[in-house]
């Protein structure tokens, strides 16, 4: 089987390098055709960005598929499906979305208003970019229910395939770190909850934090807690290291709808990397976790039940380690890239017989 990954999708996102790590793994050829947009801060395009984007579309629709048998549009790619469908000729796109745009930027982080023209435009190109799939796939079952609902999409249409790690550099070190400190590696948005982790970090001044990330509420860290240190960039290739390194790693405590419709990057990267995690008891976190088993689940919002979850992890490191390596099997049974293989292969496949 061949496929064309296409599109302006962001080459430094986890789910479009997984993905395609994933797929090739399982012996699927994949051909690249990218063009670049979106950098760093892919969600705040000026005018200059616009036009790169027209011209990109231009070039992508113009691309010759050769022997492709079905498209893969990656993520970001909500703007790429009228090219993709021109590209296609009739073989099946499948739609790597992660996010509806309506729901990151105008639900969850509140960048653009509701009443605005720029959020009309939003709407009108992510009901646009799910309906025009052959098939949409969700990271989560929450996200999944979701798409069905806010797009009105057949329950057929819609599938869904874990995040996962890229697993050449996500896996456990050789041996437990030597100290402990807390971890969190995101970008500083709503859903992420940094008010609770900065929060929690002064209910617990005892125990170290790094957050790793940057981002629309990089201002909560213009002055941080005393145990809190703030690294602004780290390279991709230094997470594996940073995971490693830490006594336990952080998801996601925003309260907004869509935190509890996601399992982000971050969690499948700390359970590669067999350390134990601390996430927001959601929906999507019960899909694939369990209290007190493969991580720690704690009410979002909630510093002080964060603070005592962390604290947990500090005095008890038999816990910290049984969850850590129970995290790790979990990984592996359904998140590793040889599950994530077979399953992305047997989607294209499922897209190809329909």
């Amino acid at each position: 089987m061949k496929a064309l990954y296409l599109g302006t999708y962001d080459r430094a996102s986890p789910r479009n390098t997984q993905v395609v790590s994933c797929l090739r793994r399982a012996g699927v050829d994949v051909v690249e055709r990218h063009r670049q947009v979106w950098g760093r801060h892919n969600w705040s395009p000026g005018l200059g960005s616009l036009a790169r984007l027209a011209r990109a579309e231009l070039a992508l629709a113009r691309v010759d598929p050769g022997d492709a048998d079905v498209l893969v549009v990656g993520y970001p790619g909500h703007a790429d499906m009228v090219a993709a469908k021109r590209v296609a000729a009739g073989r099946p796109v499948v739609f790597n979305p992660l996010v509806s745009l309506r729901d990151t930027l105008i639900d969850d982080r509140g960048v653009v208003s509701r009443r605005s023209l720029r959020a009309a435009a939003l709407r009108s190109l992510d009901r646009r970019a799910f309906r025009g799939a052959d098939l949409v796939v969700a990271d989560t079952r929450a996200h999944a229910a979701y798409f069905q609902d806010a797009f009105g999409l057949a329950s057929e249409r819609v599938a869904v395939a874990l995040v996962g790690a890229e697993d050449s550099l996500f896996h456990p070190a050789e041996t437990k770190p030597a100290g402990f400190h807390v971890l969190f590696v995101g970008k500083l948005i709503p859903l992420h909850g940094l008010e609770t982790i900065l929060a929690a970090a002064r209910l617990v001044p005892e125990v170290r934090f790094v957050v790793v990330g940057e981002g629309q509420l990089a201002s909560l860290l213009a002055h941080p807690p005393p145990n809190v240190e703030h690294v602004p960039w780290l390279d991709y290739r230094g997470l594996p290291d940073a995971y490693r390194r830490a006594g336990c790693a952080l998801g996601v405590f925003g309260t907004g709808a869509k935190a509890a419709r996601v399992i982000p990057n971050k969690v499948f990267q700390a359970l590669a990397c067999a350390r134990p995690v601390i996430t927001a008891d959601t929906a999507a976190a019960r899909e694939l976790l369990a209290d007190g088993e493969n991580a720690l689940l704690v009410p979002a919002g909630d510093p002080r039940a964060l603070a005592s979850a962390i604290r947990r992890m500090v005095e008890d490191s038999g816990l910290a380690n049984r969850i850590g390596d129970a995290g790790r099997r979990t990984y592996e049974m359904q998140a590793s890239e040889s599950v994530l293989g077979a399953r992305w292969r047997s989607l294209l496949e499922g897209a190809l017989r329909a």
